[in-house]
């Protein structure tokens, strides 16, 4: 075996060599990713359309609930309010399956934490990513939508991967967090999912921001995914929808702080999720 390649375990010396291990165990992440990507569809009667169908359905709902019943309509000019919605549960369902799925992670992974050594951030991680293939799943179903619609956007899109990153790192710190506090106290398996129906309608989804009150505009910017919500817009809507300057600015510092806080929580914990678990 090459020196490069040789895993050194330290006493007290983790940290010198735990930054290394995380691309040295690089093929356990992509096994793991592999592994929940396939088990998360395994023996369903539709499988991958369960992808399609549950954005698709909470698009109906919510234009049935906001523009039929409530006629808020859309402050996008002449931009179909489904694809306004649409819109919007893109990076939605894409934050609020990863954040569930990290949360979870290594109370699936029990067997694995307690019989090898191996940096265990790789297992949050490597779920957030399986949560891409969702999202991929539903960015066909928006490009269909327009095609239903005659609808094209604009040179804006090309920003989007920029808003997926960010929605990756926010769905990534928080759910560092969640995840760490989850094994040391079980109660928040069932505090997430309150978490994630109640950030649903907290959240600019079904409407635009743009309804909010001035004089409550910067506290509810505090949501992190408000900017990144109003920022998928800019890049699917287009000249219709203005540029979230504030609500971004504010959705990057707050993002980079939860990954701080994941991370430092994470660390902090990592030691005794052994023995918790």
């Amino acid at each position: 075996m090459a020196d490069n390649d040789q895993l050194i375990i330290e006493a007290g010396r983790t940290e010198k060599h735990y930054w290394k291990d995380l691309w040295r165990y690089r093929e356990l992440f992509y096994i793991l990713s592999w592994r929940d990507i396939k088990v998360r569809y395994k023996q369903t009667v539709v499988g991958a359309l369960w992808s399609v169908a549950r954005p698709l359905v909470t698009m109906v709902i919510f234009t049935l609930v906001f523009s039929k019943l409530a006629n808020m309509g859309t402050d996008s000019g002449s931009s179909p309010y489904a694809i306004m919605v649409f819109a919007a549960l893109l990076p939605w369902q894409f934050f609020s399956n990863a954040l569930t799925e990290a949360s979870n992670s290594l109370l699936s992974n029990t067997n694995l934490i307690s019989k090898v050594y191996f940096p265990r951030l790789i297992i949050p991680t490597a779920s957030v990513i399986t949560s891409l293939i969702d999202f991929l799943i539903s960015l066909l179903l928006m490009a269909v939508m327009m095609m239903f619609y005659r609808f094209v956007p604009d040179w804006h899109i090309v920003f989007m991967p920029f808003f997926l990153l960010l929605a990756f790192l926010c769905s990534m710190g928080i759910g560092l967090w969640l995840t760490a506090l989850n094994v040391k106290y079980r109660d928040f398996r069932y505090i997430v999912p309150f978490i994630v129906q109640f950030g649903l309608y907290i959240s600019p989804v079904g409407f635009s921001s743009a309804r909010v009150p001035e004089k409550y505009r910067i506290l509810y910017n505090f949501n992190p995914m408000v900017g990144i919500i109003d920022g998928f817009r800019w890049c699917i809507l287009g000249r219709n929808n203005p540029f979230p300057q504030q609500s971004l600015l504010i959705s990057i510092a707050i993002t980079f702080f939860f990954l701080w806080l994941g991370i430092y929580q994470f660390r902090k914990m990592e030691k005794t999720f052994a023995d918790l678990i």
